[in-house]
């Protein structure tokens, strides 16, 4: 039997790696007018995120927003990236060869890789940590994280926002 990815979690506190589902995302429809507040029409639509915050934050209520990104099963992620579907792609992502995705397996099928979720680091949507709150009361119970699998997908977040360009590189050794 493998080890759990996941733990129960219920209540209003919040943690990194809490998996919230159905949270209210604002959604711009155009592009806004940054003179005028009153043209910058939104929408909201509902999304699957998990917390990329540390939960230290949380727990101290030291933020007022709490940031979390997207989450998809890999079909949902292949529906929108079609170059997702060739062989080989999700391994490239499993090994963290391509940047800005991570996988964790799924907390009912955690031995099917074809039931893992993506998470999309590069769409960072942040929310308020009181409607986040009482969201994840609602819910009753959720998935969170467990460790070792909560330090390996804060340490993927922590890399891919780590990156630093440069302008040159070193040669290639020949």
């Amino acid at each position: 039997m493998t080890r759990s990815w996941w733990t129960p979690a219920r209540g209003a506190a919040l943690a990194q790696g809490d998996l919230l589902p159905d949270c209210l995302v604002p959604v711009f429809l155009a592009e806004p007018d940054l003179l005028s507040v009153e043209t910058a029409a939104q929408i909201l639509k509902r999304a699957q995120l998990i917390v990329v915050t540390q939960s230290c934050d949380l727990e101290n209520r030291g933020v007022e927003f709490v940031a979390l990104c997207p989450i998809h099963t890999l079909y949902e992620f292949e529906a929108w990236n079609p170059e997702f579907t060739k062989k080989g792609q999700w391994e490239n992502v499993r090994k963290g060869r391509i940047e800005g995705l991570h996988l964790l397996a799924s907390a009912e099928q955690p031995d099917d890789n074809r039931a893992a979720l993506v998470v999309d680091f590069g769409q960072i949507v942040s929310v308020p940590f009181a409607y986040l709150a009482k969201h994840a009361d609602s819910l009753g119970q959720r998935w969170r994280l467990d460790s070792p699998f909560l330090e390996h997908f804060s340490q993927a977040f922590a890399r891919f926002f780590m990156r630093v360009g440069l302008p040159a590189a070193i040669a290639p050794f020949k």
